[in-house]
C-alpha cells in the first residue's frame, strides 16, 4: 500500500483540467451517492488483468487497447458498444492468430468521459463559452446553460458505464466471443473492404483447426478459452472527484481500488511531477497507463515511474507512447532505453492517435492512416532496435462506419469527410481502417519474432 496516501491527499497537489462547479455543496451530495453505489469493477478483476499484463511486459503477449474518444449520453445504445466489441474482438482474433501470442483486450469504454481541452473557452460566431469537457462535466450544445459543470452528470455517467459494463460481460462470456461465431462477427458494411476478405479467409482457417481439434475430442464446451473471452475496461482518470468517490478499500488485501475501470490511464496533460492525478492513481492498486510525449524527458519519466510503481511490480505499469509519425523514433528510444537501463518492467504501448491530428481542406479535423500506420511503424522499428518488446497499440475507434479518418483501404477522402462525422472529441478510426491496423500489427509482430529468434541463435 502506498505511504503517506488517502484517497483525498490528490487535493494538496497541483490539479490541472478540472472543473470548476459552481455549487459545492451539490458536488458534495453526489460524491456522497457515489460513494455508496456498488463498485463497477472488482478488485479481483483488476488483478487479474494486472497478471495479463505481467506477461505482456515479459514478451509473452499483446495489449489491444481501443475505444471511443469520448463516450456520450446521446449516442448510447447496445448496437454502438455490440458493434466495437465485435470489432476489437476481429482485431484480436487476427493478432493472435497471425502473431501466435495471446491478446489482452481492454476497451475505451464504460467511463471514458471526461476529455481535456487545450482551451478552457470555445469561441463560436464572436460567442466565448467555456470548453465541452466531456458529458459527464457538462453538455456539447453551444449554450451558457449547457457549458456549466454539473455534478448530476457524474450519477448519469455512472449508470451508463454499469449498463455497459453489464453488456460487456455477457458478450464476453455469454457465447457470443465463442471461436465458432468468428464469422458472425464481420460488420454488413464491411463487404466492400478489401481486409474483410482476408478476414474471411483466416476466419476459415480457425474453422478447420477447430473441426480438426473436435474430431480430437476438444470442443467450446469443453474449453472455456474457446467459448468466450476476458474483456477489461478502462479510460483516463481526468475527474478526480469522480474517481475518488468509485475508490474503495479491498475486503481481502486491504489496498484501495479505483472501481470505477480496471484500469486507469494519466494523460499527456497531467502526467507533470506535482501532479495531483499521478498522487490519486499512487495509491491506487489497479494496472496504470502512462501517456508519453515529446515534452517527457527521460529523467522526469524514471522519477514518475518510481513513484507509480516503487516495488518495480510486473503489470502494473503501461507506458503509451504519443508523438507523431515523424518523432517517434527519435523521441522514443531514449525513453526505452533508460527504462530498460533502470530495469522497470513496463509494457510499451503505442497511441499512433494523438500526434497525428491536422485540419483538412475541408475544415474537419482528422488523421491521416498513412501517418497512422507510419507511427505504428516506426515504434516497433524503435523496439527492434533497442531489443525490446513492442508490447501493444492504444486506439481511438468505433465499430461505426464513420467517415473521420482520411485514408486506408476504403480509401475515405477529404471530400468524405461530411458524409459520417459523428465524433464528439477527435476522429476515430472506423471498423475497416481497425481491420487493416490489425493485419499491419500482426506483420510487425511477427517481423519482431523473427528478429528475437536469430539473436537467440
Amino acid at each position: 500500500m502506498a505511504t503517506n496516501w488517502n484517497p483525498e491527499s490528490w487535493k494538496s497537489h497541483e490539479a490541472k483540467h478540472l472543473p470548476v462547479y459552481p455549487d459545492a455543496a451539490k458536488l458534495a451530495e453526489v460524491e456522497g451517492t457515489l460513494s455508496n453505489f456498488p463498485p463497477l469493477v472488482f478488485a479481483g478483476e483488476a488483478r487479474a488483468l494486472k497478471a495479463d499484463l505481467a506477461e505482456v511486459a515479459a514478451g509473452k503477449g499483446f495489449l489491444l487497447q481501443g475505444g471511443d474518444c469520448a463516450e456520450s449520453f446521446a449516442e448510447f445504445h447496445p448496437n454502438t458498444i455490440r458493434d466495437t466489441f465485435r470489432v476489437l474482438l476481429q482485431m484480436a482474433v487476427v493478432l493472435t492468430f497471425a502473431s501466435k501470442q495471446p491478446v489482452v483486450k481492454v476497451g475505451r469504454m464504460a467511463g471514458q468521459f471526461a476529455k481535456p481541452r487545450s482551451s478552457p473557452v470555445e469561441v463560436v460566431d464572436g460567442v466565448e463559452l467555456p470548453s465541452y469537457l466531456g458529458d459527464n462535466i457538462n453538455g456539447i450544445e453551444f449554450t451558457p446553460e449547457q457549458r456549466i459543470p454539473d455534478p448530476d452528470r457524474m450519477l448519469k455517467a455512472y449508470s451508463q458505464s454499469a449498463a455497459t459494463l453489464n453488456l460487456l460481460r455477457a458478450f464476453s462470456s455469454g457465447g457470443y466471443a465463442n471461436l465458432r461465431q468468428v464469422h458472425k462477427w464481420t460488420l454488413d458494411f464491411m463487404g466492400r473492404s478489401p481486409w474483410a476478405d482476408k478476414f474471411s479467409e483466416m476466419a476459415d482457417r480457425i474453422g478447420e483447426a477447430l473441426d480438426f481439434m473436435e474430431a480430437c475430442g476438444v470442443n467450446p464446451s469443453s474449453v472455456p478459452q474457446l467459448q468466450g473471452t476476458s474483456f477489461y475496461t478502462s479510460h483516463e482518470a481526468l475527474l478526480l472527484p469522480y474517481e475518488q468517490a468509485m475508490t474503495r478499500q479491498d475486503s481481502l488485501t486491504g489496498d484501495w481500488y479505483d472501481c470505477s475501470a480496471h484500469m486507469l490511464w494519466i494523460g499527456d496533460r497531467t502526467r507533470f511531477e506535482g501532479s495531483a492525478h499521478v498522487e490519486f492513481l499512487r495509491g491506487v492498486g489497479n494496472p496504470l497507463g502512462m501517456k508519453c510525449g515529446p515534452s517527457l524527458t527521460p529523467d522526469v519519466l524514471l522519477r514518475t515511474l518510481d513513484l507509480l510503481n516503487p516495488a518495480r511490480e510486473a503489470g502494473r505499469i503501461t507506458l503509451i507512447s504519443r508523438f507523431g509519425h515523424d518523432k517517434v523514433e527519435a523521441g522514443l528510444a531514449p525513453l526505452v532505453r533508460a527504462v530498460a537501463r533502470e530495469g522497470h518492467p513496463v509494457v510499451w504501448s503505442c497511441d499512433p492517435m494523438h500526434g497525428n491530428v491536422i485540419k483538412s481542406d475541408s475544415g474537419y479535423k482528422t488523421r491521416p492512416f498513412d501517418r497512422i500506420l507510419a507511427e505504428v511503424r516506426g515504434f516497433f522499428a524503435v523496439h527492434r532496435a533497442e531489443g525490446t518488446h513492442a508490447g501493444g497499440i492504444h486506439i481511438e475507434m468505433t465499430g461505426k462506419d464513420v467517415t473521420e479518418c482520411i485514408g486506408g483501404g476504403v480509401a475515405i477522402t477529404d471530400e468524405a469527410l461530411a458524409d459520417r462525422y459523428h465524433t464528439h472529441c477527435d476522429p476515430r478510426l472506423n471498423a475497416a481502417q481497425s481491420l487493416e491496423l490489425a493485419f499491419l500489427l500482426a506483420e510487425e509482430l511477427n517481423r519482431e519474432a523473427a528478429v528475437r529468434t536469430r539473436r537467440a541463435a
